[in-house]
């Protein structure tokens, strides 16, 4: 699909969440010809499945966890001391800094669960900081013609997301009634949108449901029209110019950087600290490659 040029669709890909014998979740970044979308650096899509979600206590450095359920209850714990229940129409984002732990469990055996986990690499201005957690419990939303939408980061029509970033970005859940809507664009922003359920059509051209579709800067608003009706989700921000070596769930500038991270999280460092509730229980890292990890590059 050659919407504008430089378009492209980024295809999803099974993994496993926390572990083998977890819960699979569809990938779409980091794309081995596209570590990025401004800021973005990971989109996981769960569900909708009835399952448990069991991801025990694990690290992260470099950067900030966005999760957004549509349906189902997450319990989220950290080291920071935070015990919070997520709920459909809420938003956690945990920024990680120099290091952090956290372990997310849904509260009900087999309920339904659907939603997305979204990471933001952390600029170097940023990673090294202290972590924090904010849990967003009403977020902005809009009703315009046929579009309905709630803004989870960054500013669209007109309305901010409380949700506090380190680097421009946006991410809105999008519901199109039957219908045409057009969405407004940052010219400076890379886009990607994803089609979550229903059917859509991009400037005329069918989109399918689960890959994204990137959009390169330039482009000032984008036509989307649905016959029965769609839900979309839209992620952008400034292309980010520095180089990531991303490796399990660390985020760091070298192999060395992550080396460290992943002995110091593996020997019980501080750094990490503890997660409450699940005792000595915790996701292992897995062992690193027998070669030194570079950094990502576009293709």
């Amino acid at each position: 699909m050659a919407l504008f040029a430089g378009s492209r669709v980024l295809p999803e890909r099974e993994v496993p969440l926390g572990g083998l014998r977890s819960m699979m979740v569809r990938r779409t970044l980091p794309h081995r010809e596209l570590p990025t979308v401004g800021a973005w650096c990971f989109v996981d899509h769960f569900g909708p499945e009835r399952t448990s979600m069991n991801v025990l206590p694990h690290p992260h450095t470099g950067l900030q966890t966005v999760t957004w359920p549509f349906a189902g209850r997450i319990r989220h714990r950290d080291s920071l001391g935070n015990d919070v229940m997520l709920r459909p129409g809420e938003l956690n984002l945990m920024t990680s800094g120099n290091g952090v732990a956290h372990s997310e469990v849904s509260l009900d055996d087999a309920q339904l669960l659907h939603g997305l986990q979204l990471w933001v690499a952390l600029p170097d201005s940023a990673r090294n900081g202290p972590a924090t957690f904010d849990h967003h419990a009403l977020l902005p939303s809009i009703e315009r013609d046929k579009l309905k939408a709630t803004i989870l980061v960054g500013e669209f029509l007109g309305s901010k997301s409380s949700a506090a970033t380190h680097s421009p970005l946006v991410a809105v859940e999008l519901r199109l009634a039957a219908g045409v809507a057009d969405l407004p664009l940052k010219a400076e922003f890379e886009h990607a949108l994803m089609l979550v359920d229903g059917t859509v059509a991009v400037e005329g051209s069918p989109v399918d449901r689960g890959p994204l579709l990137y959009l390169p800067p330039g482009a000032t608003s984008l036509q989307v029209s649905s016959s029965l009706g769609a839900h979309l989700v839209l992620l952008g921000g400034e292309p980010f110019d520095e180089e990531l070596v991303m490796w399990w769930n660390f985020i760091g500038r070298s192999h060395d950087e992550i080396v460290q991270a992943r002995d110091q999280w593996e020997s019980g460092d501080a750094r990490f600290g503890h997660v409450a509730g699940h005792a000595d229980e915790r996701i292992p890292a897995p062992a690193l490659p027998g070669v030194r990890l570079r950094p990502r590059k576009r293709r």
